[in-house]
């Protein structure tokens, strides 16, 4: 992990990037954005400065940004008087970000982290939001794995695809709850909090893009061992979403007759599916499966 910082007080005036601005960028980098790094750089300055607002930024937080690019939104965050964490795996990037700062926001407090966002262990400061426009490819993993390894992000917004993103705020029942929803729930509440046009990025994607808001409840509902079996339950249960629960859950839980003995243990219908399940359900599941081997 390789770092860089500069420090300062509340910047007085920020200079956002635009369309032009971010070309000159690329060009200066050489830079062509791949889709394997999911690079696709807002360009709007108004939609950098709404995610700020919905996100609920305000002077001397302590904001992690994931892939922070050319530094768009970094700039927003910034321009609300923010300390910004900005992990960045292209080197690149990660190396250009810092002088692109200290030329439009020369006050500001900035430390880049060149690492992959999906292995990060620890950072120079502890974060209590979350904002960023994540890589649609790794969006999810990128989420969790933060999620668990960093508690102190109590609150955040993360702009990604569409589907993606109301596949996260979805409730027990809705025909897209699935694996992503159960496992964004056991940090938290989440919503959808507004589309995003294709129009503000560059280059366009193929793809629309939403912003969803969290807000973590507590630091996890229990301990490690219960999240992973938890976690492991809702991966079979909708693997086979549209099998009953007692004949999902035999391949973790031995065969349909223990699955259903689990199940009733925990008060809910080995009849039922994984998509009527709730979060704290599932948490009753994986609680009785470790009790009846005990």
């Amino acid at each position: 992990m390789n770092s860089t910082s500069s420090t300062g007080g509340e910047p007085a005036s920020v200079f956002l990037l635009g369309p032009a601005e971010i070309r000159d960028l690329a060009a200066l980098l050489d830079l062509t954005p791949t889709k394997k790094l999911g690079q696709n750089f807002v360009i709007d300055a108004n939609t950098v400065r709404k995610i700020v607002r919905v996100a609920g930024v305000e002077a001397g937080d302590v904001v992690l940004e994931v892939g922070p690019g050319l530094g768009s939104l970094t700039l927003g965050l910034l321009e609300a008087g923010a300390e910004v964490v900005a992990v960045e795996i292209d080197r690149r990037l990660a190396e250009q970000l810092p002088l692109t700062v200290s030329q439009l926001a020369p006050d500001a407090a900035l430390t880049v982290v060149r690492d992959d966002a999906l292995r990060i262990l620890s950072l120079p400061s502890s974060p209590s939001r979350l904002v960023a426009n994540l890589p649609y490819n790794v969006s999810v993993p990128v989420l969790l794995h933060l999620l668990e390894h960093f508690p102190s992000i109590l609150s955040g917004v993360v702009m990604v695809q569409a589907e993606v993103g109301h596949r996260l705020a979805a409730e027990p029942g809705s025909k897209v709850y699935g694996s992503p929803s159960v496992k964004a729930a056991w940090y938290g509440d989440w919503r959808t909090a507004g589309n995003v046009s294709r129009q503000v990025f560059w280059p366009v994607p193929n793809v629309d893009s939403v912003l969803v808001g969290f807000s973590r409840v507590g630091t996890g509902l229990d301990t490690e061992e219960l999240r992973v079996r938890t976690f492991e339950i809702v991966d079979a249960a909708f693997q086979q979403r549209r099998k009953m629960l007692r004949q999902a859950l035999s391949v973790v839980l031995g065969d349909s007759a223990r699955a259903s003995e689990v199940l009733t243990a925990a008060g809910v219908a080995p009849t039922a599916r994984g998509e009527e399940l709730t979060v704290n359900d599932f948490l009753a599941v994986a609680r009785a499966s470790l009790t009846a081997w005990e």
